[in-house]
């Protein structure tokens, strides 16, 4: 397998319409890294660029150490899973998997071998004399993966591959996939938009908006230290919460103070709020770091109204307003809401992060910085 480095890379399309701006990405050797982000924030031409089907404008591209910048894509030994799936429909599963083998003159037994123990490791074996069409979407999703895995490539790339599937088995892919990487010890860069894909099966991930990387990192670094107040809203379901709030000292403490609530900050952040006194930032705590409380008044509570009441069976998420900002809550089914009531939530402040109303950067720092 091999390492994948992403130099200053951008993609510039006629126009002037930068795709992708500098990005910098190394991707280890063995690596499961996750490009994410909304739909048009560079992560799928980004992929492209590395599998070769898109020309990089600016930057180098270098594959276990070789620059890859004009090697056309044959030559790049990667192998590419698609969202649609591209099999040949005419072709049986074993003809799809064994199609980019005989193009390369792979003898006929080296090829058998290759597919068998493919169609093993994917438990598709039984489907080997099927077409694509006798096939549900996550076998043809298996039958794609399978094509690639007979390739011995070096990197793996993986664009959007679940999006077609429903939830249910989109949750299945996830484990397989995830399985698959460490049974194949396999270097991997993988696109989705869906960032709870990007959580539970990346090593690190990677957020991007607007052709720019925001932040690099594991998941759980990501989620509780984000850079900025896209990559803190981006990650997390539900998001989190972004409340307008005035920055005061009081004397005993750095207060926040919204209109219809006044909360104290936890001390740990007073060095950072302190440039802020009589300024606005936005207050982020997320939905499971609201706990709820039966006490009206309650020491460092927050009073708010129920707008939508979701449940989920495990948790609830309710929807809620102050007097002029919305916010959501996880709560546990054992508290009944009603739509209108009047309720109380006590924020976990040391979980709470705030950022800048003007740049949107974090205003605590991240450790590594």
């Amino acid at each position: 397998m091999a390492k994948v480095e992403i130099k200053s890379v951008s993609k510039v399309y006629d126009g002037g319409v930068r795709a992708v701006d500098n990005a910098n990405i190394t991707v280890e050797d063995k690596e499961f890294v996750v490009l994410v982000g909304p739909s048009g924030c560079g992560k799928s031409t980004t992929l492209r660029m590395v599998a070769g089907l898109e020309d990089i404008t600016e930057g180098e591209l270098l594959i276990d150490g070789e620059k890859m910048n004009d090697v056309p894509p044959k030559d790049r030994n990667i192998a590419m899973v698609f969202q649609n799936y591209a099999l040949y429909p005419h072709m049986s599963v074993y003809e799809n998997m064994a199609f980019g083998l005989r193009i390369k003159k792979v003898p006929k037994a080296e090829i058998d071998k290759r597919v068998n123990e493919a169609a093993r490791t994917l438990d598709i074996e039984k489907f080997l004399d099927r077409k694509p069409k006798a096939l549900s979407g996550g076998q043809r999703q298996r039958v794609a993966v399978g094509r690639a895995i007979v390739r011995n490539p070096k990197v793996f790339l993986f664009d959007e591959p679940l999006s077609n599937l429903d939830a249910k088995l989109r949750v299945q892919m996830r484990k397989e996939l995830s399985e698959l990487h460490l049974k194949l010890n396999a270097t991997m860069i993988y696109v989705t938009h869906d960032q709870v894909e990007a959580m539970t099966m990346a090593d690190r991930f990677v957020v991007m908006k607007d052709g720019k990387v925001q932040q690099i990192g594991s998941p759980l670094f990501l989620y509780n230290h984000p850079v900025n107040k896209f990559v803190a809203g981006f990650i997390g379901s539900p998001p989190m919460n972004f409340l307008t709030v005035r920055v005061r000292d009081e004397g005993g403490g750095i207060m926040l103070e919204e209109g219809s609530f006044k909360i104290k900050a936890d001390s740990s952040h007073n060095e950072y709020l302190k440039p802020y006194v009589g300024k606005e930032v936005s207050f982020g705590i997320r939905p499971e770091d609201l706990i709820f409380t039966d006490k009206k008044g309650a020491d460092n509570s927050i009073t708010v109204n129920v707008t939508v009441v979701e449940p989920l069976g495990a948790d609830i998420h309710l929807w809620l307003t102050t007097k002029t900002q919305p916010l959501i809550a996880r709560s546990e089914p054992s508290h009944v809401f009603k739509v209108g009531d009047e309720v109380f939530f006590i924020p976990k402040m040391e979980k709470a992060r705030y950022f800048d109303k003007e740049t949107e950067l974090a205003i605590i720092p991240s450790p590594d910085l």
